[in-house]
Formats: structure tokens, sequence, C-alpha cells
């Protein structure tokens, strides 16, 4: 569990198989699952670039539409 209480994203992301999800429920939750460890991430490595405010958005958002779209 994370600091907050919360599954970590893998163990979240499995939920699908275990509500036996289909059609479009089934496509959100996977795309949302998706971006969720892209954001993640995308962040680590804005705080290894040290990347703060507009500079940080910009490169963050970019990174997490790049991962998304490969």
């Amino acid at each position: 569990m994370t600091e907050k209480g919360e599954k970590p994203l893998a163990q979240r992301c499995l939920v699908a198989a275990e509500k036996k999800l289909k059609g479009a429920a089934l496509n959100t939750f996977t795309k949302k699952c998706e971006r969720d460890a892209a954001k993640s991430i995308c962040d680590t490595a804005a705080n290894e670039k040290n990347l703060h405010g507009a500079a940080r958005t910009s490169f963050t958002n970019k990174c997490v539409k790049d991962s998304i779209a490969h």
C-alpha cells in the first residue's frame, strides 16, 4: 500500500480482471491505468531533471502523451 492507503498502481490495474470488466468499461479502465503509470514514470523523470513550474508541466504532459502513443 502507498502512503495514502491505496494499492500500488500495478495491483490497481489488475482489478479489471477481478471485476470482469468488458467493452467500454474495460477500455476506459485500461486507458486510465496506462495514463496513471506513464504519469508516475514521467513525474520521476521530471524530478530527476529538476524541472519546476510550467517546464515541469509541459515536460510531463508531453512525456505522458508520447508514452501512451507508443
